[in-house]
C-alpha cells in the first residue's frame, strides 16, 4: 500500500452499499458538547457519534471517490463495524505514511485507519492490527505488446510502483529500482503513458483498473506474485475495545455470507482462501 505526503486532509462522506445508508462527513458531532464519545461495548471514539476512519484516496476497490462519496471493500467493512457499535463512519482522506507512524490515531483524529493496508513487523511497532481481512497478492502489470511474461522478465525494465508500498519494497527487494508514484492512479498513468513498461501492484488494485473496457483491451497481468501479505485495520496501539470490535464485525461477516457478498460487489469472483487468514499474531 502507498502515500502521498504533503497533502492536506480531507474530510469526505461516506456511503454503504449494503444498507442503503449515506453517511455524511460533518453530520455527526459532540452534540453541542453533551454527547458521550463512549460508543457500544465500552469502545472510546475521538468523536461522539460517529467513527472516524483515516484512509488515503484513491484505492479502488478498497475505497475511493464515486459519485462524490467514498465507496469501497474497506468503507463497507467498516460501516459494519460502525452499526456495531451504534454510530456512523467518517472518512478522513489522509497521507499514507501517517499509518505507519500511527500518527493520526495518536493524535486523536482518527479512531482507526482502514486503507488495503499489509500487516508488517515494522508497521506493528507503531499500531496495533486487527484480524487479517483480506489475503493480497502483487500482479505484474504490462501492456499487451510489451513481450513481459513473468516478474523474472522485469530485469533490465522500466518498472513502475507506488511509493511506500510493499509492492515497491518487494520490486526492490528482487533487485529492481522502480519508478516511484504517489497513488495508484499515477502508477496506471505511468503505465499507460509509457513512462514504464511494467507495474508491480496489489492484485486487487489491478482486478479492478481491468473492469474498465479499455484498460482490458490494452493491458494484461504477466503474473501474480504470492507474497504472503495480508490486510489488516490499524488503531492506537492499547486500543483493546475497538480493535476487538473490528474483529468481531469481520468474523461475523464472514460468518452470515455479508463478506463474500462484498468481495463479489467490490473485488470480482470470491476467492475462497481470501475470507480464511489466520488470526492477527
Amino acid at each position: 500500500m502507498k502515500t502521498t505526503l504533503g497533502r492536506r486532509t480531507r474530510i469526505l462522506a461516506a456511503t454503504t452499499a449494503t444498507a442503503g445508508l449515506v453517511l455524511v462527513a460533518g453530520c455527526s458531532s459532540d452534540d453541542g458538547g453533551s454527547g458521550k464519545k463512549t460508543a457500544a461495548g465500552g469502545v472510546e471514539l475521538v468523536k461522539a457519534g460517529q467513527l472516524t476512519t483515516c484512509t488515503h484516496l484513491p484505492y479502488p476497490p478498497f475505497q475511493s471517490e464515486i459519485d462524490g462519496k467514498v465507496q469501497g471493500f474497506d468503507v463497507a467493512l467498516i460501516d459494519l463495524v460502525a452499526k456495531d457499535l451504534g454510530v456512523k463512519q467518517e472518512i478522513l482522506d489522509t497521507p499514507f505514511e501517517n499509518f505507519k507512524t500511527g500518527a493520526f490515531l495518536n493524535s486523536g483524529e482518527c479512531d482507526l485507519a482502514a486503507a488495503g493496508m499489509t500487516i508488517t513487523d515494522e508497521r506493528k511497532k507503531n499500531v496495533d492490527f486487527s484480524d487479517p481481512y483480506f489475503e493480497a497478492t502483487q500482479a505484474v502489470l504490462v501492456d499487451k505488446k510489451s513481450g513481459i511474461s513473468s516478474f523474472a522478465d522485469l530485469k533490465g525494465k522500466k518498472v513502475g510502483a507506488q511509493a511506500q508500498t510493499t509492492g515497491e519494497d518487494y520490486a526492490k527487494s528482487k533487485g529492481l529500482d522502480p519508478v516511484s508514484f504517489e497513488s495508484s492512479d499515477a502508477v496506471l498513468n505511468g503505465l499507460r503513458t509509457g513512462q514504464v513498461e511494467a507495474v508491480v501492484i496489489d492484485y486487487p488494485v489491478v482486478q479492478g483498473w481491468l473492469k474498465d473496457k479499455a484498460n482490458a483491451a490494452a493491458f494484461e497481468v504477466a503474473e501474480q506474485v504470492n507474497t504472503g501479505e495480508q490486510y489488516g485495520v490499524t488503531v492506537k496501539k492499547g486500543n483493546d475495545k475497538l480493535r476487538e470490535a473490528i474483529n468481531k464485525a469481520i468474523k461475523d461477516a464472514k460468518a452470515d455470507g455479508t463478506y463474500k457478498k462484498l468481495y463479489e460487489q467490490w473485488i470480482g469472483p470470491y476467492d475462497e482462501s481470501a475470507a480464511s487468514p489466520s488470526p492477527a499474531a
